[in-house]
């Protein structure tokens, strides 16, 4: 593995990470610009913009795009997240300028044409849509807004029906022209790639990015609380959930495995106990997100209706437990697992893009896989019984979706948890 990272004169960061054993290269802009940057009353337009980029340029039109990529074999994708929207492609080696060419197209010369904005804005009602009928999908933004209620970091990264059906043109282009910087981007490439010439060509395709535009941002406060919301479904989808570590955090990675064994695989905790020697679920896992200023770290499950009442002191138990630590063995299991995870990604071009990118924007520095195996090494007792004890700083998030009648109330749940 080589790794090469310049600066342009704008400060643009272009990092590379050579791989000659392959035919293809994975490549993106990745850019420190989310839904946690908009203000409450265009809240999704972030979204809408990623949308947009791939529905015409000054010189191809959106059909255009699609034929360009897709004559060579390769693809063009998106998305956007509460911190950072990426666009990135995957080509055969030979192709990787002319993917280039398009994204700095897309990302400099979107034409923003008024009916394809309008088509655009109806596809976008109707992902909203399709997200609302998916109440395992839909249930992770309700415990976002619970946990960080009425600011940013809690707000959808959809938006709602009613923002999008009255977010203008002039919105979308400024919200562009007022937060998409050279300095809050990175260029990385994976694969057999030129460091040299994909400088070359991107010193030609996006030195005309503006260096800077100030980006405005309120800070994240965690608040927790409960929302239910009783539906005619055949199970109760409920998320459980704590304050988390920041992406900064001396103990992100100590989060991270607790994470694994508590709730990361059919070996953890929460998948011997509650759905094994219980029967009480289908589906359960644990999860920890980390933001700059802030994190998560929660459980979901699905139960059924009768099962339910049993099931949330289960959680409250198992939670509990922890404060016990791990035993040495599930501790062992969990960094293999996340080691093993690590290692295996380096085998995807497209993996280690994303991973060079987002360690840029997030630390400064290129991506160091052996970096990252010693830090998971690192983590031991005392760091998790840190991780844990931090939960009890602040009252728990719960929302539930789906037959409420045999959920506990929310009194009930703090006692369990002693907060």
């Amino acid at each position: 593995m080589t790794v090469e990272l310049v600066t342009l004169d704008n400060g643009l960061r272009i990092v590379t990470d050579r791989i000659d054993t392959v035919d293809t290269v994975s490549l993106g802009l990745w850019v420190e610009v989310g839904t946690r940057h908009e203000p409450a009353e265009i809240n999704g337009v972030a979204h809408f913009l990623e949308h947009m980029a791939f529905k015409g340029t000054e010189r191809r039109s959106a059909r255009d795009i699609a034929e360009e990529i897709e004559a060579v074999g390769g693809h063009l994708n998106a998305y956007t997240s509460r911190e950072s929207t990426a666009y990135y492609a995957k080509v055969l080696k030979e192709d990787a300028p002319l993917a280039l060419d398009i994204l700095a197209d897309i990302l400099q010369h979107s034409a923003f044409d008024p009916a394809e904005l309008e088509r655009e804005r109806t596809v976008i009602l109707q992902e909203i849509g399709q997200a609302n009928d998916t109440p395992d999908d839909i249930i992770f933004d309700h415990f976002q807004e619970c946990a960080f209620p009425e600011q940013a970091m809690g707000r959808p990264v959809l938006g709602s029906p009613e923002i999008i059906r009255r977010l203008s043109r002039d919105a979308v282009t400024e919200y562009l022209y007022g937060n998409y910087a050279a300095e809050r981007m990175v260029l990385s490439a994976s694969g057999n790639i030129e460091h040299a010439r994909l400088v070359d060509l991107a010193d030609r395709l996006l030195s005309g990015v503006p260096r800077e535009r100030p980006v405005t941002g309120e800070p994240a406060r965690y608040a927790g609380g409960e929302r239910r919301e009783a539906r005619d479904l055949e199970q109760l989808h409920l998320v459980l959930g704590f304050p988390g570590v920041t992406l900064g955090d001396p103990d992100y990675y100590a989060a991270a495995v607790l994470s694994t064994a508590f709730g990361g695989g059919m070996s953890s905790r929460l998948f011997q106990k509650v759905r094994e020697e219980r029967g009480l679920v289908y589906s359960i896992h644990s999860f920890a997100h980390s933001y700059r200023d802030g994190g998560l770290f929660g459980i979901y499950a699905g139960t059924g209706e009768e099962e339910a009442a049993e099931l949330l002191p289960v959680l409250c138990d198992e939670t509990m437990r922890l404060a016990d630590g791990l035993e040495p063995v599930e501790l062992a299991r969990a960094k293999a697992q996340m080691k093993a995870g690590l290692l295996m990604s380096l085998e995807s071009t497209s993996a280690r893009c994303e991973q060079q990118a987002q360690h840029l924007l997030i630390h400064g520095t290129p991506f160091d896989p052996a970096d990252l195996v010693r830090r998971i090494e690192a983590v031991d007792d005392a760091a998790i019984a840190r991780v844990v004890k931090s939960w009890q700083a602040a009252p728990p998030t719960m929302v539930a979706l789906g037959p409420l009648g045999r959920l506990e109330e929310f009194g009930r749940l703090r006692a369990r948890l002693g907060v």
